[in-house]
């Protein structure tokens, strides 16, 4: 049944799923399938408006145009929101390359909101976002955020059937999700860039799963087994999606999280809106109990992913190792 409803596009051997065609239970076959082999793949169909996508994107357009300056107004503050300028990032968590050179883009990053009535309020990554003074801006930006929520909301269901488990099995994990969405832009790179200067270097994400929308320009590649470089090329209404680390250790490494590396040489800028979907900061994740067996005993141990994310952060983002 995932042969049938995983169809493959010209130059991709990436799987497209299309959820305007799939019900829950070809749904988790197919996701099955797509995160076994190479854990990314292409998705359409998934209920987000071209209107919403098109907002995010020339958000995130006027945004990058600032200068600088106003730019730093928003720098990052101890809640893990707000901008990241160039070369300020360097993924020495990184499983799959040694990374010598910071990455080569710029980020705003936003994440779930958390008002200060909400009683998580001031504990780690539970704050404020810094919402730009641009007209319109927050309305697109929330309004992409509030969609794509409501889409992986749903996804928890064929995700679950998936792995042979209740369809409701992921819900209490997921009360309040750890969100983020990830503004970038990636200036252009020279043709003849050193070999290990990236705008994002090679790395996988940390989390549960990522939704990738990505301009035309180009430039993102996912890792084979093999150990060579597969380009995910932009295919017209589609967001590309990849399983993260998280996700592969609950299911004891039966989805796999893909290295994955961007170097923008298409003589442009490149603007892509990584939406990142967690867990509740205090989810404790064990191995999937279908996941495992006498056999193939559980390879981690029990984490919080709070914990978990946090340690990630601390080590790879500059600004949390000032002051």
């Amino acid at each position: 049944m995932a042969d049938q409803v995983a169809t493959r596009v010209r130059d991709s051997e990436l799987p497209v799923l299309d959820f305007t065609e799939l019900d829950d239970r070809a749904a988790a076959a197919a996701l099955d399938a797509a995160f076994r082999d190479v854990g990314f793949c292409y998705f359409r169909g998934i209920g987000v408006s071209d209107a919403l996508r098109d907002g995010v994107f020339a958000a995130s357009r006027r945004f990058h145009a600032l200068p600088e300056a106003a730019k730093q107004v928003y720098a990052m503050n101890r809640f893990h929101r707000g901008y990241m300028a160039p070369n300020t990032s360097l993924i020495v968590t990184s499983s799959v390359a040694q990374v010598t050179k910071p990455n080569f883009s710029e980020s705003l990053m936003l994440m779930h909101e958390v008002p200060p009535d909400d009683p998580r309020f001031g504990q780690p990554l539970h704050g404020p976002n810094q919402w730009p003074d641009l007209p319109g801006f927050r309305a697109a930006v929330g309004g992409y955020m509030d969609a794509m929520r409501a889409f992986c909301q749903r996804l928890l269901r064929p995700m679950a059937m998936a792995l042979g488990l209740p369809p409701d099995w992921f819900a209490p994990y997921f009360r309040q999700p750890t969100e983020f969405l990830r503004l970038l832009h990636y200036p252009p790179q020279a043709p003849d860039s050193p070999d290990d200067a990236f705008g994002s270097a090679p790395h996988t994400d940390y989390g549960c799963i990522t939704i990738l929308a990505q301009d035309m320009a180009g430039g993102l590649e996912v890792r084979r087994r093999d150990g060579t470089w597969l380009k995910a090329r932009p295919i017209p209404g589609t967001w590309v999606v990849n399983v993260a680390d998280m996700l592969s250790r609950w299911t004891n490494g039966r989805w796999q999280s893909t290295p994955h590396r961007v170097k923008n040489l298409s003589g442009g800028d490149r603007y892509s809106c990584p939406y990142f979907f967690d867990m509740s900061m205090d989810a404790a994740v064990a191995c999937v109990p279908t996941c495992t067996d006498a056999a193939n005993p559980p390879r981690f141990p029990p984490v919080r992913y709070g914990d978990y994310l946090l340690e990630r952060l601390d080590r790879n983002y500059a600004y949390r190792k000032q002051g």
